[in-house]
C-alpha cells in the first residue's frame, strides 16, 4: 500500500460513467445553451424588424421628398410666369398713361382747330364730351391695371411662402388675380376704342 499523496497512487478527475454505458452532459451547461439560443433568436428577430421598419421609413421619406421637389418646381414655374405677367402689365400701364397724355394733347389741338374755324360752341361741346369719355376710360384702365399689378405682386409673395397658406386658398386667390387682370385688359381695349375715334 502506498502512502496518500504518493506518486504511485492513481488519481481520477472524471466522473465514472453509468453502468448502462450512456453519457450525459451536465444539466447546467445544456440549459445555458438553450437560453443563449433563445436570446440570440429574439435579438435576430428584433434586428430584422428594426431593419424592415427603417427601410420602410426611408422609402416613404424619399417618396415624400420627391413629391415636395416636384411641387416646388411647379410653384417656381408659376412664380416665374406671374413675374413675367406682372412686368407686361406694368409696361401696359406705362403705355396707357403715355397714350392718355397723347390723347389729352390731341384733344386740346382739335378744340383749338375747331374754335379757329368759327364753330367754337360745337367744338367745345365735342371737346368736353370726348375728354370726359377718354378720361373715364383712362381712369378705369389705370385703376384696373393698378389693382392687377398689386394683386400679382401679392400673389408672388404668397407663392414664395406657400407653406404658410392653404393650397385651395392660393388657387382661389390666383383665379381672382386673373379676373382682375382680365378686367384691366377689357378696360384698356375700351380706352383704345375711344382713342381711335
Amino acid at each position: 500500500m502506498t502512502a496518500p499523496g504518493s506518486p504511485w497512487e492513481p488519481t481520477t478527475t472524471s466522473a465514472v460513467p453509468p453502468a448502462d454505458g450512456t453519457t450525459t452532459a451536465p444539466p447546467a451547461r445544456g440549459r445555458a445553451a438553450r437560453i443563449t439560443a433563445v436570446v440570440l433568436a429574439v435579438l435576430l428577430i428584433g434586428a430584422l424588424a428594426t431593419g424592415g421598419y427603417l427601410w420602410q421609413t426611408t422609402s416613404a421619406w424619399q417618396q415624400h421628398a420627391a413629391d415636395w421637389e416636384t411641387e416646388a418646381q411647379g410653384y417656381a414655374e408659376q412664380v416665374a410666369t406671374l413675374r413675367g405677367e406682372l412686368e407686361a402689365t406694368r409696361a401696359e400701364l406705362d403705355a396707357t398713361t403715355e397714350q392718355l397724355d397723347t390723347a389729352t394733347a390731341r384733344i386740346t389741338e382739335l378744340a383749338d382747330e375747331k374754335a379757329q374755324l368759327g364753330d367754337e360752341n360745337v367744338a367745345s361741346r365735342q371737346y368736353l364730351d370726348y375728354q370726359r369719355r377718354v378720361s373715364e376710360a383712362a381712369g378705369v384702365v389705370a385703376t384696373a391695371l393698378g389693382q392687377c399689378t398689386a394683386a400679382q405682386s401679392q400673389l408672388i409673395g404668397y407663392l414664395n411662402n406657400r407653406e404658410a397658406y392653404d393650397q385651395a386658398d392660393l388657387e382661389r386667390f390666383a383665379a381672382d388675380v386673373e379676373g382682375l387682370c382680365d378686367e384691366a385688359n377689357e378696360a384698356n381695349e375700351q380706352l383704345q376704342s375711344e382713342l381711335a375715334q
